[in-house]
């Protein structure tokens, strides 16, 4: 099954996108009534509660009164953080127990107000967040929730702010229109994007990359989507994993197919492949066919990986499985570091791309145009690495 988190800041309308999921399809785990669940009169839940901060929390007929509880733990730190030791473990067990009865080709959407800030993201397949300008939720706030002005702006202002929340996440979901508009874009990234992910995954399987040729302008986002897949790579097989953004997307300022490439360093293929199914179920999935890098500087000879794709079709991946120390691990590093060490020859990479990409529009083509390239690259990054005293991972 394919896990995405929803998220979004108080007033942003991630209910109105959960709401419009579901319509679609898809299952929704909903953190707040699930914390509403687990302090209901009667659960052990609610009697610890009351336990640590006294019945002052219980209305007449013995449910949570949850103002008075508010008033204790706003502001207050360490209040709410034992409110928190309290509610989240069972919270989370629920959640556990949910998923596990979904269908194995389900779609299961959290919607977790607190994704960001309790650092859940790389625990999702995919994480969307609901945006809203700052005005416009502090209108809805007032209108739905009954909040004044000051109460809106003090409860925006406890959470993460939109540029935490947009680093962390995937997909940004624009709600600063109508509901048409936002069922729109909710649709779209349904039908364009989840259920192919959904299939992809549940079949081990790469989402497919065509042959067109497209050379982007560089995108200073690249990074951070790289640290995101790193992170959720690490949460599924340890996170010790030798794991390093590779290729154009990461060295500033050069154009680039936007692919991200990533490295995965392990000791043996016996240890790359015993990785292959955790990597696919994380939606990593293993590339058919035999894969191997050339040995710059030893004429003829190549050396053997494994290279794994995305299940995911809105973000191309490669993810190339290296041992340690071989040639092609120490290149990938090597070219990497060299370019971002040495603009001119960044600058030169991206003029002879430029050239490369008008004559081959086939992405395949474009790669064997690239080898002689790679061979002088090679050699002046070599000069470099001796000038200099690089080694891989310094």
């Amino acid at each position: 099954m394919l896990r995405v988190g929803l998220t979004g800041g108080i007033g942003a309308g991630k209910s109105a996108v959960a709401r419009r999921l579901a319509q679609r399809g898809a299952v929704i785990i909903d953190a707040d009534k699930l914390a509403r669940e687990v302090v209901a009169a009667g659960t052990p839940g609610l009697a610890e509660i009351v336990e640590v901060f006294g019945s002052g929390v219980l209305t007449g007929a013995g449910d949570l009164d949850r103002p008075a509880l508010a008033a204790k733990v706003f502001g207050d730190e360490e209040a709410r953080r034992r409110l928190e030791r309290i509610i989240h473990p069972r919270v989370r067990e629920r959640t556990v127990e949910m998923t596990r009865a979904a269908a194995p080709d389900a779609i299961v959407v959290n919607d977790v107000p607190l994704l960001v800030e309790t650092g859940l993201p790389p625990t999702y397949h995919l994480v969307l967040v609901v945006e809203t300008r700052h005005e416009l939720r502090l209108r809805r706030l007032e209108q739905t929730r009954g909040m004044t002005a000051e109460e809106a702006t003090a409860r925006i202002g406890a959470q993460a702010d939109d540029a935490r929340r947009r680093a962390a996440c995937d997909v940004v979901v624009d709600n600063n229109g109508t509901m048409e508009q936002l069922h729109g874009q909710v649709d779209l990234l349904y039908r364009e994007r989840l259920v192919p992910f959904e299939q992809h995954l549940r079949l081990h399987v790469a989402a497919p990359a065509g042959h067109e040729l497209v050379i982007a302008e560089p995108d200073p986002s690249w990074p951070g989507q790289a640290a995101r897949l790193i992170a959720r790579i690490r949460h599924a097989i340890g996170a010790e994993a030798a794991i390093e953004h590779i290729g154009s997307t990461a060295v500033p300022g050069l154009p680039a197919k936007d692919v991200i490439d990533l490295m995965l360093a392990v000791r043996t293929l016996d240890e790359a492949d015993a990785l292959a199914d955790r990597l696919a179920e994380a939606g990593f999935p293993r590339r058919a066919g035999e894969w191997a890098d050339n040995a710059r500087g030893v004429p003829g000879e190549t050396w053997p990986k494994r290279l794994h794709g995305n299940a995911d079709p809105g973000r191309p991946v490669n993810l190339h499985v290296r041992v340690a120390g071989s040639p092609g691990w120490r290149f990938a590093l090597l070219m990497r570091d060299h370019l971002r060490a040495i603009p001119a020859a960044r600058d030169a990479y991206a003029a002879a791309k430029a050239e490369w990409s008008c004559e081959h529009q086939d992405r395949f083509a474009y790669g064997e145009a690239k080898e002689p390239w790679f061979d002088a690259e090679a050699r002046a990054a070599d000069d470099w690495a001796e000038e200099t005293g690089w080694e891989p991972g310094e």
